[in-house]
């Protein structure tokens, strides 16, 4: 389990609660792949033991985040608080969504709103014109920075360090056959989007999806999250993208950072974390 820690934990110090830890690696070991899962399962996937598997399970299964079916465990309804009690401390949606709605009325298609959590990309706000099929971009997904558009953008935000750390632990998986997997392709990439100040990707991450990104800064400058447009690949040009969409999503950003700076505990909390 510690392999999937962000870089920086001290899962040593005195007041790190092991506990704790574990019971949220159990809530998070649930996903589409493997929605139900034994105690045995789980404890392949987390590599813990069964006996402490059992007592994480039990005790979620009695706060009510967890359900049993048969021998099988999967999340309860109840784990929705968790998600919604961050959306409504911090007014996401008052603060984000009406710049998102304004680009989707002006291009239709969806835009989306990013942090960087772990290498990945966590969804915190969608607007979308209609629903095709595709990878999903609801609240809370996550997906891999490096196939990304917004993704790209937070990355090449980072400390040159923490990039060169980052790529280092990376392990690429080809999403399709367009996925960049080569690191010093990546790192090259990324160097780009620093100096352009957006970035576009192409089928990276699921065939049909063409985006366009840019950051979002707080009122020192710094990158605190991204925001992108996105398309169908057949109908969208990398070249129309940033003709046409780029000068308005980088209207929504500014917009965006000036809205952030009336909602202090919601930028407190995007702010990226350092090791």
């Amino acid at each position: 389990m510690a392999s999937n820690d962000p870089v920086g934990i001290d899962r040593s110090a005195p007041e790190f609660v092991e506990a704790l830890a574990r019971g949220l690696a159990v809530l998070e070991a649930f996903d589409s792949r493997q929605p139900e899962m034994t105690f045995a399962d789980l404890a392949r996937k987390l590599d813990m033991s069964i006996a402490t598997v059992r007592r994480n399970i039990l005790t979620l299964e009695a706060l009510g985040f967890v359900r049993r079916h048969n021998k099988h465990f999967l999340l309860a309804p109840r784990i929705l608080t968790l998600g919604s009690a961050y959306l409504n401390a911090f007014s996401v949606e008052e603060a984000v969504t009406p710049e998102l709605h304004r680009i989707t009325s002006l291009f239709g298609d969806a835009a989306n709103m990013a942090v960087l959590d772990r290498g990945d990309v966590l969804y915190i706000a969608n607007v979308a014109a209609s629903r095709v099929a595709r990878r999903s971009a609801t609240l809370g997904v996550t997906y891999p920075a490096y196939a990304t558009s917004m993704g790209r953008v937070l990355l090449a935000a980072l400390p040159q360090d923490e990039v060169e750390d980052y790529l280092e632990r990376l392990v690429p998986v080809p999403l399709t056959d367009h996925t960049v997997t080569d690191k010093s392709e990546l790192r090259a990439i990324l160097a780009q989007t620093r100096s352009a100040g957006y970035a576009v990707t192409v089928d990276q991450l699921d065939y049909g999806i063409t985006a366009i990104a840019v950051p979002v800064k707080d009122m020192s400058g710094r990158v605190i999250c991204s925001i992108n447009s996105s398309g169908y690949t057949p109908r969208l040009s990398p070249e129309e993208l940033v003709e046409n969409r780029l000068p308005e999503l980088r209207v929504a950003a500014d917009r965006v950072s000036q809205l952030l700076a009336r909602f202090p505990a919601l930028l407190h909390s995007l702010a990226p974390s350092r090791p």
